[in-house]
């Protein structure tokens, strides 16, 4: 069978560097992206949808004959706490919709990215484990360990074969954030290319696991890549990449630009962040499928402020969108 693939939140930060690697994989005629609104100078298929809509989800899946389903759709942790029933009516109805769509058209395989927000205070905070006990504090947290449930509901009960990652903050150059707690991590290397003083509303020892995006999009076709029968963990999968504080990425780009200033000004993220894992234990994603991180904060240090140069130098469209 040839392999189909629908993105559904394609324009999202880790949405548009996952559609960019499927369609290298499968090529770009193989690829539907969708989302509220294309995107300018799109290269590719590309599907209008609100995935509020179950009965526009499976019209494209049927005019494509689409064989996998990436639903990123979803109003992430900062961003959901504004709004929290909204968060929980978008985050849910969007997953059950992918969900039943799935399960009518026999699609082969469905990834549905969790996060470290399902951890809470009940959790260890160090090497966190694959099995601890989910009490999240935030509404996004909830949304995505009742996602996890369903996931593995589904596929016991109709053998749908989803698959999942609980991602860490992902770091990347593509894009800007999107509402994260975590998301100081890619704001700060902008900051310090412009040579502009940042603000940082987490305090400056607040450890958290991160990923760099590369790392972050291997581990997503890795998985997906995977013999069914490889697959232990229906509900989803830690992964870590690396754990640091601010202090931390601030001492390494001050080793690229010296002058970097920095303020601390924590605000309500900052309560969020308290009651997330330092650290994730993800030994059975290594044992299962494989996975292993390549890139450590000097890596993505050097990366990042590398990419982000050359985007604030080209002064494209691109660049421009970013400064907006």
């Amino acid at each position: 069978m040839e392999t189909v693939v629908l993105i559904i939140g394609a324009n999202g930060q880790l949405g548009s560097v996952l559609t960019a690697s499927l369609q290298e994989k499968y090529g770009m005629d193989q690829v539907i992206a969708s989302d509220l609104n294309k995107p300018l100078n799109f290269d590719g298929v590309f599907e209008v949808i609100d995935a509020t809509d179950k009965n526009r989800i499976e019209e494209v899946v049927v005019e494509y004959q689409v064989t996998q389903i990436y639903h990123l759709a979803a109003i992430l942790s900062a961003k959901g706490e504004e709004n929290p029933l909204q968060t929980w009516d978008i985050n849910m109805k969007t997953l059950f919709n992918v969900l039943e769509v799935s399960r009518l058209n026999s699609i082969d395989r469905l990834f549905f990215p969790s996060s470290i927000a399902v951890f809470g205070e009940g959790a260890p905070l160090e090497q966190t484990p694959n099995n601890a006990y989910l009490d999240p504090a935030t509404v996004y947290g909830i949304s995505k360990a009742a996602g996890e449930n369903w996931a593995q509901y589904y596929f016991l009960k109709y053998g749908l074969d989803v698959r999942s990652i609980r991602y860490p903050g992902v770091i990347g150059y593509q894009s800007l954030p999107g509402g994260g707690t975590t998301d100081y991590a890619v704001d700060i290397y902008h900051k310090a290319v412009l040579k502009e003083e940042f603000s940082c509303f987490l305090k400056e020892d607040a450890t958290l696991p991160m990923v760099f995006m590369e790392d972050a999009i291997r581990a997503t076709l890795e998985l997906m890549e995977a013999p069914k029968e490889d697959i232990t963990i229906r509900t989803s999968y830690n992964i870590a990449g690396i754990s640091f504080s601010p202090a931390e990425v601030v001492a390494e780009i001050r080793k690229l630009y010296p002058e970097f200033k920095v303020r601390y000004a924590p605000d309500f993220r900052q309560d969020i962040a308290s009651k997330w894992p330092k650290s994730i234990d993800d030994q059975t994603a290594r044992d299962d499928w494989g996975w292993k991180p390549k890139f450590d904060l000097e890596m993505i240090t050097s990366t990042m402020i590398q990419k982000l140069k050359e985007k604030y130098k080209m002064g494209s469209k691109n660049h421009k969108a970013l400064m907006l």
